[in-house]
């Protein structure tokens, strides 16, 4: 299926299966865990989690990201990014939903899935939702990806944020200061003594 954000020859098959069980009523009615623990989490809820990190792996960022060095993995890629209108059409039913966490995990699967040039119509859609999310929300998960889908489609989020999101916002960036700055340093050396055995 996927690891370590890589998608494989089984991705799509099994997203594509994924997306047609969603509303089956053992998955889609009460909490579709039958007893086993996962996360305390509905499994609908973490089938639709699913879809949406895969398709966050194989989002347009991840594509450009991965430039030159995702030869292997380019047709598995393309296969899952042509399969995102049927993925999505299958997360679309749930955007709806009464449950606020399966609704707001649909909503996070499905901004992803919308980079597909059948399927940006539904932005606009997507993005009311988002701002409904932020008013009642507060995983911070869902938070970040709703606020990041919202600025890349070039809505202003200064008004939506909150102290949570604003101080969430400003450690991810000295993060990546931080990261730069050990990156830009690099030089190889200085790691060429001898082990201490």
């Amino acid at each position: 299926m996927t690891h370590q954000n890589s998608i494989y020859e089984a991705t799509v098959p099994v997203a594509l299966y994924v997306a047609a069980i969603l509303s089956h009523p053992a998955i889609s009615a009460g909490d579709g865990n039958s007893g086993v623990e996962t996360q305390n989490r509905p499994m609908l809820v973490q089938l639709l989690g699913w879809l949406g990190d895969t398709a966050y792996d194989a989002d347009d960022q991840c594509v450009a990201a991965a430039g030159p060095f995702c030869d292997e993995e380019d047709e598995e890629m393309r296969a899952f990014r042509d399969a995102r209108p049927a993925i999505f059409s299958a997360v679309q039913a749930f955007l709806d939903h009464d449950d606020a966490d399966v609704r707001h995990t649909a909503l996070v699967a499905a901004i992803p899935l919308t980079e597909h040039p059948v399927l940006t119509r539904h932005q606009t859609d997507l993005a009311g939702r988002a701002r409904r999310l932020l008013d009642t929300s507060t995983d911070r998960r869902h938070r970040d990806r709703v606020l990041d889908a919202l600025k890349t489609w070039g809505h202003d989020t200064t008004g939506l944020e909150n102290a949570s999101d604003t101080a969430a916002r400003e450690h991810h960036a000295r993060l990546r200061a931080a990261r730069a700055s050990w990156d830009g340093g690099w030089t190889g050396g200085g790691y060429s003594d001898d082990p201490p055995f």
